[in-house]
């Protein structure tokens, strides 16, 4: 008895480009919160522990603002995937409506799209005909390549939103932690510089690589960036309380 063979149609169901995409989408929305979650609460703490004498005072406001940070996060994160996915939609019914009402421009903007290409006159003549013979097709082809725009994921809002959140959260632990194990808010802001400052290289490191930039230049700013604004807030919170 031979073993059934696997079907070409089987082969076709390949799932890496959308799990690309989303594992993107994921990587994006981690780095957009950890980088904010890394900094804004370190700052704060930093900002108390010029102020008040107390530890539990600044775990305390530490705690409220990474809650309000993570939800104001997500939110903000749910708001821009809705906001893509409308703006998607809009464009797309703009462009089924004008195919259907100035088709004789549409077929220009085509020809002119392909020209931009390379491609040759005779070699546009036929590409026209059979990308405007059908109506779906030939949209598709204007939103990529006119509008260079591509369909959004309408699940991809709800996952930002936990995802930054999330990842928020997680970033501001890092620099409020040590403050659970000092006795003092002195003790715990270096103790949290140190932290925070290893933790602000190490992800500015991987950021960069992950996004094509020199990996030891972005670790450098993204730790100046965190430490200037911890600096700013304790400045300003030791000015202010005399």
């Amino acid at each position: 008895m031979t073993e059934p063979r696997t079907t070409a149609p089987a082969l076709a169901e390949d799932p890496h480009p959308e799990l690309h995409m989303t594992s993107s989408a994921m990587l994006q929305d981690i780095v957009i919160g950890l980088s904010d979650g890394l900094t804004v609460p370190f700052a704060l703490a930093a900002g108390l522990s010029g102020a008040v004498a107390s530890s539990g005072l600044v775990i305390t406001a530490g705690l409220a603002e990474i809650v309000a940070g993570s939800i104001a996060m997500g939110l903000g994160g749910y708001l821009a995937g809705r906001t893509e996915v409308e703006h998607y939609a809009s464009e797309l019914d703009r462009e089924h409506r004008e195919v259907r009402e100035v088709p004789e421009k549409e077929r220009a903007e085509v020809d002119e799209l392909l020209a931009d290409m390379g491609l040759s006159e005779a070699t546009r003549r036929q590409a026209v005909a059979e990308l405007t013979a059908d109506p779906e097709q030939w949209v598709k082809f204007m939103m990529k390549y006119e509008l260079g725009l591509e369909e959004p994921d309408p699940k991809q809002a709800p996952k930002s939103a936990v995802t930054i959140s999330l990842a928020y959260a997680l970033g501001g632990l890092i620099p409020l932690s040590a403050y659970f194990l000092t006795n003092s808010p002195t003790q715990g802001l270096v103790w949290s510089a140190a932290i925070t400052l290893v933790c602000l290289l190490v992800f500015g490191y991987f950021k960069s690589r992950m996004t094509g930039q020199p990996p030891v230049a972005g670790a450098i700013k993204m730790a100046v960036v965190g430490a200037l604004a911890a600096a700013a807030a304790f400045g300003i919170a030791r000015a202010v309380g005399g």
